[in-house]
């Protein structure tokens, strides 16, 4: 189901006309209203109206983390605060949060992109729709809220964690989709199958799954545990919040963007200079729409790669391949490059292994040792000489994927940390750097 087909099958050469005059717009709003972007564009010599054509988005300077921190709170607002009427905040894991404004316009164009990505997961009108990411200053549980009863949904606002609730809702009240993070829809399969619920046996078919990178082979794991087709969903804060992409059911290979309210790049992580289709790099965005905070040339931190070729599904907007990782949780250990997603795409296949695993980083005078701590399989039960077998197997496969040899640690399962609906940390780097 294509929820707005007049935005979502537009073709190409109508859709740059579309953004043009919106990039244009947006850039001489900024400019007149945000300080630090006229400071920016000043600064880089660049003028708005020297902004005609797509391709002079490159001469615009980015805009970075480092900018919501550095105008906490509202110092990127391009109107009032009390002209909001609603404000959200990331979860602050690391000094203050970053701040995000929306207008009554903003929260109805949230719905529409919200309401998009459901109707391209597979959700019809009507259908029960298991909400279980978390409300409140989080953007994930209202942004897709208002999207599915945009859809006509059946909206069942769980929240976050509360496994044994979420459990009793499913069964219940019948839902066919729920949205979650990937790591927690593996929590609920574990929670589901030790009460003997089979996979399948629930109404549930769809997940809409994102707020961290996940990999096929996870996918697979999850679909075969629950019993549902397991879709991607791509967002973030500093841009709208979920719904800036999300994956076709009818494909599953990469997250349409909606290129009529945002447009994205791929830029060299290093020199900041675009990069052509398919080639992997750096996601920045720029909102063609939002009004309380636009935001130009945002750097995600997020590692990927845009497809601009057509789509069985008819849709014509751009798709953005898998979150491989991030630049700023990419670890690099004795001067390789290592993402969490490679040691989990390595590894998750594996009969003998639970989709679980740790990365912990540590440092012995200058040199970094990397341990990857794996939970065996419920089911398994080998002795010693299975064990060192398995791990052996393991460092193999890492060395071929990572390039460096890790110390590999089989743990019993259940013994690593789980999701309880908010985002998995799978990192812990305990080097003084």
């Amino acid at each position: 189901m294509i929820w707005n087909l007049e935005m979502e099958t537009m073709p190409r050469s109508r859709l740059a006309e579309v953004q043009l005059r919106l990039l244009q717009h947006q850039v001489r709003r900024v400019y007149e209203r945000v300080p630090l972007y006229r400071q920016k564009f000043d600064d880089a010599g660049v003028r708005p109206d020297q902004i005609r054509s797509l391709e002079d988005l490159a001469r615009v300077p980015f805009t970075r983390k480092s900018d919501f921190r550095d105008t906490y709170p509202f110092g990127l607002f391009a109107i009032p605060v009390d002209q909001t009427v609603r404000i959200h905040a990331s979860s602050g894991t690391t000094g203050k949060p970053t701040v995000v404004g929306y207008t009554a316009n903003d929260i109805r164009v949230w719905a529409e992109v919200c309401a998009r990505s459901l109707a391209a997961s597979g959700a019809q009108p009507g259908d029960v729709f298991q909400n279980a990411y978390g409300y409140g200053l989080f953007t994930g549980g209202l942004g897709m809220h208002y999207g599915a009863e945009l859809l006509g949904l059946v909206v069942v606002p769980a929240s976050g964690g509360n496994t044994e609730r979420q459990i009793m809702l499913l069964a219940d009240f019948g839902a066919k989709i729920i949205a979650c993070t990937p790591s927690y829809a593996l929590t609920l399969a574990e929670a589901l199958a030790a009460r003997g619920i089979r996979p399948g046996q629930l109404p549930l078919r769809y997940g809409v799954l994102g707020a961290e990178p996940w990999t096929e082979a996870m996918r697979d794991e999850i679909e075969e545990k629950l019993g549902i087709t397991a879709i991607n969903i791509y967002g973030l804060t500093e841009v709208m919040g979920p719904g800036v992409s999300n994956e076709c059911v009818e494909e599953k290979n990469g997250a349409h963007v909606f290129e009529d309210h945002f447009l994205v790049e791929v830029v060299d992580p290093e020199t900041g200079e675009p990069l052509p289709s398919g080639t992997m790099g750096e996601l920045v965005f720029t909102t063609l729409t939002r009004e309380a905070l636009p935001v130009i040339r945002y750097r995600t931190g997020d590692i990927a790669a845009l497809n601009v070729g057509p789509c069985r599904c008819g849709r014509t907007f751009t798709r953005m391949s898998r979150v491989m990782g991030r630049t700023d949780d990419m670890l690099i250990i004795r001067g390789i490059n290592v993402y969490p997603s490679q040691v989990e795409a390595a590894l998750v296949g594996l009969p003998e292994l639970s989709p679980h695993y740790q990365l912990v980083v540590t440092r012995e005078r200058t040199l970094d040792e990397l341990e990857i701590k794996i939970e065996v399989s419920e089911g398994f039960a080998g002795e010693a000489p299975a064990r060192l077998d398995l791990a052996a197997r393991c460092r193999e496969k890492l060395r071929g994927v990572l390039g460096l040899t890790a110390n590999v640690t089989l743990v019993a399962s259940g013994s690593l940390p789980r999701s309880e609906g908010g985002k998995l940390r799978r990192v812990e780097d305990r080097r003084k750097l």
